[in-house]
């Protein structure tokens, strides 16, 4: 396969596949005239990646899975261990959005909203944070 076709099966676009190529995640074999060629099991490595990816994995956290995935004297635990690793970023994530739009909406409320200058919003983003 091309990587037309490739990108077309995988759902990722040619230029992140590129991507995946010069930096290992892939290795697709080369023709004669130095073109990219794609097996099945490059489309499946793309597959995954693209799922992973999609979960938000890191670059580096997809690189590990799929040499856990290609290695079969892998244990759950590892795959599992990157896995909660990744959930406890999320779940930071979501508690430091929830912390924003807390902040945000109590702006939103201070503030009338009308034609008078004073605002609570400017002067909550101009107030300094504790260090």
């Amino acid at each position: 396969m091309n990587i037309g076709d490739v990108a077309k099966a995988s759902g990722l676009p040619a230029k992140t596949i590129r991507y995946y190529d010069e930096i290992g995640l892939i290795r697709p074999q080369r023709g004669a005239n130095g073109y990219r060629a794609f097996r099945d099991t490059d489309l499946h490595k793309l597959a995954f990646l693209g799922r992973a990816r999609a979960l938000g994995f890191s670059i580096a956290d997809c690189r590990n899975l799929l040499q856990l995935y290609e290695d079969d004297s892998r244990t759950s635990a590892e795959v599992k261990e990157i896995a909660r690793g990744h959930l406890d970023e999320i779940d930071a994530k979501i508690r430091d959005l929830s912390e924003m739009r807390r902040t945000l909406a109590a702006l939103i409320t201070a503030c009338a909203g009308d034609n008078r200058p004073d605002c609570p919003i400017l002067d909550g983003l101009a107030m300094e944070q504790p260090t």
